[in-house]
């Protein structure tokens, strides 16, 4: 009989079900969008039931496209949005708050109080991470001193605390399993990656009980199995990993060395450094990349903020084109006499600036400037922010990299941008067929646990390619564009 594999991709915008085959092609999808709520400036919240409502419609729906039996699954990865984070009760489950976002920034003020007071080394010496409200813990403190009651709850072991994985995990199973897999424990800046375990010292200091934290398990292990009402019989829950980890994976880039960019609304570089964890010096992120038979291997990883969204700014803030799909084509026309450069800070620089005060400006306009050009300057932002990206990873890494990068996300569509990513990076970059590699990555911890895909290295030898792009520029060409870039940034950061 044929087995299939289920991932439930549960991202920030919308939530979303895969049937892959044992071949791992993709033979359904189903999607949902549901509500951000934004209650004051820099906060973002989601309804937990509306997370919860949409992972089961989404994955119901594409188990009806392919008809299938639940007995002909073989197991249920789980990848989500990571630091998001939620805080239910144990006796009925229901959050006790909204959902907290990793974009959200309410805890600021917290973050910047305790790197005043010297924590901030000495968390990333543990955690990997920087103090930032980005991740988990200063989240959860934020709901227990907000909802009357919660901390006295907390403390008496009646909450519990997971990000978006464990929050499903704990509804498909019925609240039998409390428990999240490696790397989304190393988002929370409450688990010590070297250690492997939650750090009591870190809760003390962010003010979270230990009693409220899940079980850690492998990426890819026994986490039960969901309530029979919910597909018809009980189905494995064998996989989970953070959505960014869980692409690494997709994109089988198990070697240390190997690297993945993925092209969303901003972009999310990791570098797969091996068994033993790598301190940037360039204010990149040290992470678990998946754990496996009880072994962490770790990744370094930089965000750039803004990469589609520079593409949804050409469209929607400038009108200059009608669909996402016309940046390349425009682009392709522009007058390459004019150095225009676009520094897309909108919500500041990400890694390796960390410059939140930053705001974008443009370099280089003429009266000969039309929107061919801000087009251009637009998706060139994209290949020089991931430059400076994947130069820090280098400089951190200190072996060589392996000088190819593998790319997925929305962007990867657009051929001229992936060639000017690779001229830019002076190395070949790489499209995979399946593009669907978050997903992708959550299956295969599900079928490696299920015994019905192969180990690492085997899975790796599958992967396919869609198309090289490998580098034409001249070199004297790059350098200049490149020396722009970098002049652009220290102009922009100056003001």
């Amino acid at each position: 009989m044929s087995r299939f594999l289920l991932a439930i991709d549960q991202g920030t915008t919308s939530s979303r079900a895969l049937v892959f085959r044992e071949d791992l092609s993709v033979a359904a999808v189903a999607q949902q969008e549901f509500a951000q709520h934004f209650p004051a400036s820099g906060w973002v919240e989601h309804d937990p039931e509306d997370l919860w409502r949409t992972t089961v419609e989404t994955l119901r729906a594409a188990v009806a496209k392919v008809g299938l039996e639940s007995s002909a699954i073989a197991g249920i990865g789980i990848t989500n949005q990571r630091e998001t984070t939620v805080v239910w009760s144990k006796a009925t489950g229901k959050a006790i708050h909204n959902a907290i976002v990793w974009q959200d920034r309410r805890t600021a003020e917290v973050c910047a109080t305790l790197r005043t007071e010297g924590h901030g080394d000495g968390v990333a010496a543990k955690t990997g991470l920087l103090l930032d409200p980005y991740f988990s813990g200063t989240k959860i403190a934020w709901i227990l001193d907000h909802v009357p009651g919660a901390r006295a709850q907390a403390e008496r072991g009646e909450l519990l605390f997971g990000t978006v994985d464990c929050f499903l995990l704990w509804r498909l199973t019925g609240g039998k399993v409390h428990a999240t897999d490696a790397t989304n424990a190393s988002r929370t800046l409450l688990f010590n990656i070297h250690d492997g375990a939650w750090d009591a010292e870190l809760c003390r200091l962010l003010n979270v009980p230990m009693a409220m934290l899940p079980e850690v398990r492998d990426s890819a292990a026994d986490y039960g199995a969901t309530l029979s009402d919910l597909l018809g019989a009980p189905v494995p829950l064998l996989g989970i990993a953070g959505d960014q980890q869980a692409a690494l994976i997709g994109q089988a880039c198990f070697q240390p060395g190997m690297a993945k960019a993925t092209y969303g609304t901003g972009c999310f570089a990791l570098l797969n450094t091996g068994e033993k964890p790598v301190a940037s010096r360039n204010r990149l992120l040290t992470t678990i990349a998946y754990q496996l038979g009880g072994k962490r291997h770790y990744a370094l990883e930089g965000a750039i903020f803004v990469a589609g969204a520079a593409v949804q700014w050409l469209r929607d803030g400038l009108g200059i084109i009608q669909h996402a799909s016309e940046s390349g084509a425009l682009a392709a026309t522009a007058d390459p006499a004019q150095a225009v450069y676009l520094v897309p800070a909108f919500v500041g620089l990400g890694a390796p600036y960390w410059d939140a005060e930053a705001r974008g400006a443009m370099f280089g306009l003429t009266r000969a400037t039309s929107p061919r050009e801000i087009a251009r300057a637009a998706l060139e932002s994209v290949g020089y922010q991931t430059l400076d990206l994947i130069e820090a990873m280098q400089a951190d890494w200190g072996a060589e990299a392996n000088t190819v990068l593998r790319v997925d996300g929305g962007m990867t569509a657009s051929d001229w941008t992936m060639q000017f990513l690779a001229d830019v990076l002076d190395a070949p970059v790489d499209r995979p067929k399946v593009l669907e590699t978050t997903a992708l990555g959550a299956a295969y911890l599900a079928g490696l646990q299920a015994g019905v895909l192969p180990p690492p290295e085997s899975f790796g030898k599958t992967w396919a390619l869609d198309k090289r792009f490998t580098p034409t520029m001249a070199e004297p060409t790059r350098a200049q564009k490149i020396a722009g870039w970098r002049d652009a940034v220290t102009r922009t950061r100056s003001h």
